[in-house]
C-alpha cells in the first residue's frame, strides 16, 4: 500500500547516540528538514523515557527519527505498544550506525537523501512480525543469534625480547670466554631482537572461526511441522514477505549436502531446548519457545517515491 505523505508538520526526534557519534550529520539533517517543512519541532531526548514521551506527545506531526537501526526499532516498538502504529508513518534519517536494516527497507543511506525522502517521499505500509511477548521484528529473525567471529591471534611486542639489563647480563657471561665470543653473541642478539620486532609489527592473525553448534529445534509453520527435534539444524531464518512469513531451515547435512527447507505462512513457532535468536539487531534469550505472527501492512515508513 502506498500513499503520498500529506502532513508537512514534523516532529524530529534525534537519538542520543546519533548526537554523540556524528553531530555534523545530525546538523545537516536538521537543516534540510527545517528548510523543507512548514513547521518543525526538534526533540533531543536524553534516554528511552524521554524518547517515548516525545512520540506520545507528537500530536498531528509526522515523526522523523534521526538515528540508527535501533532507534527505528525503538520507535516502532513504542508505537506498537501504544497501539498507534496505524496512526502515522515513520521516517528515518540514518545516523550513527551501520544501517543494515535501514538499507534493507529501502531508506537512503546518505543524510541529505534520507532527509529529502522524509519530506517528499511516499508512505509504504510494510509487514511486521509480532512475537508472543509483544516484541516486533521489522527485518528478520535468525537462529543462531550471533554468527561466528574470528579470533585474533596477536604477538605482543614484549614477547621474547631481551631487556637492556638482560643483554648486559648475557654479554658479561659470554665475555668471560673472550672478545670473539662477545662479538658472536652480540651478532646473535641483534638477530633475535630484529626477529622479535618483525613479529611485533605483523598484523594479527585470524584463527579459523568455530562453526556454530547444531541445534535441535521444532519449527512449525501454520501448525505444520517443517522440521522436528530428531533432525539437527544449522540455522533458521524468518522474515516478513508479501503478507506472509518466509521461513528457511538449514538442516545439518547427513552425507550429501542437505537442501534448505522452505515454507511460507502467517504463524511460525520455534521450540526445543533453550535457544537464543537475533531479531533485527537485538539478541533475545534463552527461551524454550517463541511464536511470530505476521501483521500485514502494520506499519508505515516514508521512502523515496
Amino acid at each position: 500500500m502506498t500513499e503520498v505523505a500529506t502532513s508537512d508538520q514534523l516532529l524530529v526526534v534525534i537519538d542520543p547516540l546519533a548526537r554523540h557519534t556524528d553531530s555534523e550529520s545530525v546538523r545537516i539533517a536538521k537543516d534540510v528538514l527545517s528548510a523543507g517543512a512548514a513547521s518543525t519541532k526538534v526533540c533531543l531526548p536524553q534516554g528511552p523515557e524521554e524518547f517515548a514521551r516525545a512520540l506520545e506527545r507528537r500530536g498531528s506531526r509526522r515523526p522523523v527519527v534521526v538515528g540508527d537501526d535501533r532507534a527505528l526499532l525503538r520507535a516502532v516498538s513504542l508505537l506498537h505498544r501504544q497501539r498507534e502504529l496505524a496512526a502515522c508513518a515513520l521516517s528515518l534519517v540514518p545516523v550513527g550506525g551501520a544501517g543494515v536494516l535501514a538499507r534493507s527497507l529501502g531508506v537512503p543511506t546518505g543524510t541529505v537523501a534520507a532527509a529529502r525522502a522524509a519530506l517528499d517521499g511516499a508512505e509504504r505500509w510494510l509487514d511486521l512480525l509480532v512475537d508472543d511477548s509483544d516484541g516486533v521484528v521489522l527485518g528478520a529473525v535468525g537462529i543462531p543469534s550471533i554468527p561466528p567471529i574470528p579470533v585474533a591471534l596477536t604477538v605482543t611486542e614484549g614477547e621474547g625480547s631481551a631487556s637492556p639489563g638482560d643483554s648486559a647480563a648475557s654479554g658479561g657471561f659470554a665475555g668471560s670466554g673472550g672478545s670473539a665470543d662477545t662479538g658472536a653473541h652480540s651478532s646473535w642478539l641483534r638477530t633475535c631482537q630484529s626477529f622479535v620486532r618483525t613479529l611485533a609489527t605483523r598484523p594479527p592473525r585470524l584463527a579459523s572461526p568455530a562453526a556454530p553448534e547444531p541445534s535441535r529445534l521444532r519449527v512449525e509453520v501454520d501448525g505444520v511441522t517443517l522440521v522436528d527435534l530428531d533432525r539437527p539444524v544449522e540455522a533458521v531464518s524468518v522474515a516478513p514477505n508479501g503478507g506472509g512469513a518466509t521461513v528457511e531451515v538449514r538442516p545439518v547435512p547427513a552425507g550429501a549436502e542437505a537442501e534448505p527447507l522452505r515454507a511460507v505462512g502467517h504463524r511460525v513457532t520455534v521450540s526445543g531446548p533453550t535457544f537464543r535468536y537475533r531479531a533485527d539487531s537485538v539478541v533475545t534469550g534463552p527461551v524454550r519457545t517463541r511464536t511470530w505472527t505476521v501483521r500485514e501492512g502494520a506499519w508505515g515508513l516514508t521512502l523515496p517515491g
